[in-house]
């Protein structure tokens, strides 16, 4: 074993050299290690928790990606899917993807004798994904869409809900416009209650049956207005979506979920400012506190650096010595840390004690992921970057003379 990590786990594991002040240094430095650890953790996995929860809930709802008609653009009144160009069974077979269905959408307004909702009616095929949709239901069920006839059952949000007092098996008419013609009238059954916390889709979206939605605009039975395409990890958007693109016609046109609510988009992006600058934050005050413990230690041990550099020890031997020294004394420091912020996080987890208003947040708790990766990094990172930081404060161990210190000792 090489001299200066030999002799630094010699002092650090002592209990006969530690007086008071080393307790309390040494006390200091730790504690300073374990808050920047948990403060850490703690930023990191409910930052990354509540991106991917947001992406989660607008990916969940409405396709990871989206393929609609050109002639639709931002329009909610769906133009109809071409099918030049479209291959549909390819973009099924593709390994990332998880299920597709199909829809169609168009405005209207529900009414009743207690107020009115201007929505979207979001018609959908056979092969809803009605099993996706679940988490977001807190009453009833989705609509049963066999695509022959007219399903008058239809699911609701919360918010839709209470603006018009209705609750299950209510009925509500429901009033849609076209250029140039008579408003067209639809009784509906609420036959579910959802709720996804996000604001842009609990105002405005109405689950039914897509051949309403044909009638409506004039399409043939099997024309549709779009096709959420569903992926197995919604971080695979990104790669996914150029492949998915060439698939689709030069007509057609394809739609991540992240870009529907672009200022979604914008609020999910401060959080990687946030835990950037929370971190560098918690890394000076740790960086700060650990060349504080080094010092002290260099100025307490001064006598002992004399008597090394006596003996033959190099300034460079010494200075290694005092920097693993220092090292040893923060992994207390990283164990607890670790421990105390893994758990809050788990508790967290599966408690969700930390609520959250979903009109500002778009989610009712406070989310976290827990990214072994990233747990790994905060602790290597830390304990990394606060060895080379030493360097240079180590430098003045240099200038301790061994002939002042056995003179004055």
């Amino acid at each position: 074993m090489k001299f200066p990590l030999y002799f630094s786990r010699k002092i650090a594991f002592s209990k006969d050299n530690k007086n008071n002040l080393s307790r309390v240094i040494i006390f200091i430095g730790r504690l300073s290690v374990a808050l920047g650890i948990i403060v850490s953790l703690i930023t990191v996995s409910t930052g990354f928790g509540s991106k991917k929860a947001i992406k989660e809930r607008l990916a969940d709802f409405s396709g990871h990606i989206t393929i609609k008609s050109t002639k639709s653009n931002s329009s909610y009144n769906t133009s109809v899917l071409d099918n030049q160009g479209l291959e549909i069974q390819k973009i099924k077979d593709l390994p990332d993807v998880a299920s597709i269905q199909k829809y169609a959408t168009v405005t209207g307004i529900m009414r009743n004798e207690h107020n009115f909702a201007g929505i979207i009616f979001k018609g959908v095929g056979k092969d809803f994904d009605s099993l996706r949709f679940k988490k977001f239901l807190i009453e009833g069920r989705t609509p049963v869409v066999t695509e022959v006839g007219y399903n008058h059952g239809v699911t609701i949000s919360q918010k839709i809900a209470n603006d018009l007092h209705l609750k299950l098996k209510d009925s509500i008419v429901t009033v849609f416009s076209k250029v140039d013609q008579q408003p067209i009238y639809r009784k509906f059954e609420v036959v579910g209650i959802y709720k996804t916390d996000i604001k842009m889709i609990d105002e405005q979206f109405v689950i039914g049956g897509i051949n309403h939605v044909r009638k409506i605009q004039d399409m043939k039975p099997d024309e549709v207005g779009g096709i959420d395409v569903f992926l197995k990890n919604v971080n695979d958007i990104d790669k996914d979506y150029p492949e998915i693109e060439q698939l689709i016609g030069y007509k057609n046109y394809a739609e991540k979920a992240t870009e529907k609510f672009p200022q979604i988009t914008d609020w999910i992006s401060i959080y990687d400012t946030n835990i950037a600058l929370i971190i560098i934050i918690m890394l000076i005050v740790v960086i700060i506190n650990i060349i504080m413990v080094l010092l002290i230690l260099i100025i307490e041990r001064t006598n002992s650096i004399g008597l090394l550099k006596t003996l033959g020890a190099s300034n460079s031997q010494i200075r290694a010595t005092f920097i693993n020294y220092t090292l040893i004394i923060m992994i207390p420091g990283l164990l607890y840390g670790n421990a105390i912020g893994l758990g809050l996080i788990l508790i967290q987890k599966f408690f969700g004690v930390i609520k959250l208003n979903p009109e500002n947040y778009y989610v009712s708790t406070v989310p976290v992921d827990l990214n072994p990766i990233a747990i790994i990094s905060i602790s290597l990172g830390i304990l990394i970057i606060s060895g080379l930081a030493l360097i240079i404060p180590s430098y003045l161990i240099s200038k301790i003379s061994p002939v002042k210190v056995i003179k004055y000792n």
